[in-house]
């Protein structure tokens, strides 16, 4: 049978040699193609200043454009952080960042995050467009440090490189967990002199002190593990020799060392060695310790001990309730004192509720609640905070949560009982108001070193009248005798329910808001 192709590409001798250049021209080409595929770079970013580091899945960097980092509970809040940043004018604002975990995988995280957001997000509002056109502006970025803060260094080095035009970053916030490499990554930061604010960090050893400033510009809005402990232990009037200390083994986790610090001088006294567990390097690794658990309930229905101060993380202190909840000794009641891990537990699917109902009161030392400052509080103080800033703040959030600003995600009541929002918040307050009290008259612009210096003067008149309650910082940028509110999770249903307000020094400071000489 005649093949047609034959005759048309194979028959004379000049076909042959046409035929054979497209083809030799067809196989260079497509190799060449091959090649380039092999050997050009992967493309690996995400968005505009994000993208996955080798080795990672995790989007990295540093966004203002509305990016949510793949979280769509972050997608209303980025969306209107872009917003109003598309509004400023370039040269006219400073940058604030957020450094948080965005893309943590666990879900109490990621509602911790998006709180995070919503309260930076209002006060950004309100500096923008509520303080009689003070400057700079504030522009808001998110920088992302992935799970755990494992991909910390990256993030950093992108914010070190953004303290120029047409950036000028004057300020870091969030700052949010007390672990090591969120110690590191504030120990880069405040090297470059970049002004940190942390919101919920508080472990003793990644603050300045009297004893050095390892973090010179770092100030912080949430009391330490020291003073929550102090707090409890004024409101509590324990028995020493009714309590017992249940404490994680595991060293390095910044909150929770000094958390077992802090409790351990409180039940100093006791009859009791305290009950051990050791967590998994993820604490919120679930692990074996709720095998353990098991185990020392039954060791504390041997003792006669009325309180439990409970030295871990979240995770495991909700395996922890679920055990005591399931004890042999029923008829017997147990309080658990634990520190701010506990705003984590209302929303904690699988948290036993029905624990709360047998005899097990679970109270937490709280950094803010949306109760702490009502009109009529059990608790409430005449100074330190007042029912008045609390409603400046709800009106705020009533205005950023609906359009043209919002929407931002839910922002009832429910979702302020965790102190998260609040917190947040106040931490953007105080890095805005040290953003252009540094900024010279007639500038637009303070000088980068000169923010971080702030933080000596927000005492007195020029406190911080926060929704979390007044904010006085004392040399080193730590908050002098911050109001702590005491929050019990409700054996009804596990809602946070507000107790009282307690004290580090045992009562409220003085209407002045100065520190006496033998503050640190």
């Amino acid at each position: 049978m005649r093949n047609p192709l034959r005759y048309r590409l194979w028959y004379t001798a000049r076909q042959k040699v046409v035929t054979s250049v497209v083809v030799a021209a067809l196989l260079i080409t497509s190799g060449w193609y091959g090649i380039g595929r092999l050997t050009a770079p992967e493309d690996r970013s995400c968005a505009k200043g994000v993208e996955r580091p080798q080795g990672s899945d995790e989007c990295i960097g540093v966004s203002g454009d509305g990016y949510d980092f793949g979280r769509p509970k972050l997608t209303e809040v980025a969306a209107a952080i872009a917003r109003e940043n598309n509004t400023l004018k370039p040269g006219r604002y400073a940058t604030v960042a957020l450094l948080l975990p965005l893309t943590s995988t666990d879900e109490a995280m990621q509602t911790k995050m998006q709180r995070e957001l919503q309260g930076a997000f209002a006060e950004q509002y309100r500096a923008n467009h509520l303080s009689n056109e003070q400057v700079p502006q504030i522009r808001l970025v998110l920088a992302n440090t992935g799970k755990n803060n494992l991909l910390w260094r990256p993030a950093v080095e992108r914010l070190k490189t953004m303290t120029g035009a047409p950036d000028n970053l004057r300020a870091v916030s969030g700052v949010a967990t007390s672990s090591t490499q969120v110690k590191s990554a504030v120990k880069e930061l405040t090297a470059a002199h970049i002004a940190v604010v942390g919101t919920t960090i508080t472990a003793d050893d990644i603050a300045n002190g009297a004893k050095g400033d390892p973090f010179p510009g770092l100030a912080r809005v949430s009391p330490t593990n020291r003073d929550e402990a102090r707090a409890l232990a004024h409101f509590g009037q324990v028995k020493k020799d009714k309590a017992l200390l249940v404490q994680d083994t595991r060293t390095g986790d910044h909150y929770t060392d000094t958390l077992r610090a802090a409790f351990t001088s409180l039940v100093k006294g006791t009859r009791y060695q305290p009950e051990l567990f050791t967590s998994r390097s993820d604490p919120n690794d679930e692990g074996t310790t709720a095998n353990t658990f098991q185990q020392i309930t039954h060791l504390i229905c041997d003792t006669d001990a009325e309180t439990v101060f409970f030295a871990g993380r979240h995770v495991q202190l909700r395996q922890f309730i679920n055990a005591l909840g399931a004890r042999g000794c029923q008829s017997r009641a147990f309080t658990i004192l634990t520190g701010d891990e506990g705003s984590y537990l209302g929303s904690d699917k699988k948290l036993d509720r029905g624990a709360l109902r047998r005899k097990v009161t679970v109270r937490y030392a709280s950094l803010a609640h949306p109760d702490a400052w009502a009109a009529t509080g059990k608790g409430r103080a005449a100074t330190g905070g007042s029912a008045a800033d609390y409603r400046a703040f709800l009106d705020l959030l009533a205005t950023v949560s609906r359009k043209p600003a919002g929407p931002i995600g839910p922002t009832d009541h429910q979702a302020l009982t965790d102190g998260q929002v609040i917190i947040a918040h106040d931490a953007m307050t105080l890095a805005v108001q040290a953003v252009r009290q540094a900024t010279p008259e007639g500038k637009g612009l303070p000088q980068l070193a000169d923010v971080g210096e702030q933080w000596p003067r927000v005492k007195g008149s020029l406190r911080v009248s926060g929704a979390s309650g007044w904010i006085c910082l004392d040399n080193h940028g730590n908050p002098y005798n911050k109001a702590v509110p005491v929050v019990e999770l409700a054996p009804e249903d596990a809602s946070q329910r507000f107790v009282s307000i307690a004290w580090p020094e045992g009562t409220p400071p003085d209407e002045k808001c100065l520190l006496p000489s033998a503050a640190p």
